[in-house]
């Protein structure tokens, strides 16, 4: 059986892949982390949301970028 090498889409599909991943775990975490800090210095409500705003911002460049994979597969 030959195998063949991936080719270059392959490898920068699978690059975007890899970095969507890390993107999700890690703002799942910060933003976990924040909620409980700022819990633990009572920080204010306003200052909190903008913990919440930039996890929503990660998870909507992740979710772009999951769309752009999946077209590119397509096509």
């Amino acid at each position: 059986m030959v195998q063949s090498r991936p080719d270059q889409n392959d490898l920068e599909r699978a690059r975007q892949v890899r970095r969507v991943a890390v993107v999700l775990a890690a703002t799942m975490v910060l933003w976990m982390g924040a909620q409980w800090l700022g819990g633990q210095l009572g920080l204010e409500t306003r200052f909190v949301f903008l913990f919440d705003l930039a996890a929503i911002a990660a998870f909507v460049w992740a979710m772009l970028v999951t769309y752009q994979i999946w077209r590119g597969r397509r096509g």
